[in-house]
């Protein structure tokens, strides 16, 4: 079996500038910069019989190029318990526009549609156990928060390996966009 998420890799400077932003929050789990990405769609758990049709249907997409900006940190959860920090994504209709893209290709592909609405994120921590209310504190000190625009010229097919000291990210495939 393996564990597939399709994402775009984030350039060496802006995971520089999140990684200055990860601490202070106890019971928070920090990744660390090199696995920083901002994921278009998790798939989770497929045969690796199924690699070469995720990998077609990856392959068929045309898209433009584009830049993306980062703006803002916030909570996945409810006040009561949250589950991860992110730093957002502003608007941007031409990602929004290739997640669309990449979803209905892998649908076609025999994949199920994603159950959840897409929010463009990057994950900075997963919160295990911590108080709500550093949490909170920790999302009002940090905002706002910008960086970028940076170039997005491809998107990248993703294994990953849970370890005991985190998640082990291998690009299995990059699939460049037009003019990128």
């Amino acid at each position: 079996m393996l564990r597939l998420f399709v994402a775009i890799e984030l350039p060496e400077s802006i995971r520089q500038r999140l990684a200055l932003l990860c601490g202070g929050v106890p019971g928070a789990r920090w990744l660390s910069p090199e696995t920083m990405h901002l994921t278009l769609r998790f798939i989770g758990e497929v045969q690796e019989a199924a690699l070469g049709d995720i990998d077609d249907a990856l392959c068929d997409i045309r898209a433009p190029g584009f830049e993306v900006a980062l703006d803002g940190i916030g909570n996945f959860g409810n006040s009561g318990k949250p589950r991860a920090i992110w730093a957002g994504v502003a608007r941007n209709p031409a990602l929004q526009h290739l997640h669309g893209k990449i979803e209905s290709a892998l649908v076609r592909a025999g994949l199920p549609p994603e159950g959840r609405k897409f929010t463009p994120h990057v994950t900075l921590a997963r919160v295990k156990s911590g108080r709500a209310g550093r949490v909170g504190e920790y999302v009002a000190a940090h905002n706002p928060f910008q960086a970028g625009p940076f170039k997005v010229a491809g998107f990248t097919l993703f294994s990953s390996f849970l370890s005991h000291s985190g998640a082990i990210h291998t690009p299995e495939a990059v699939y460049p966009l037009e003019g990128g």
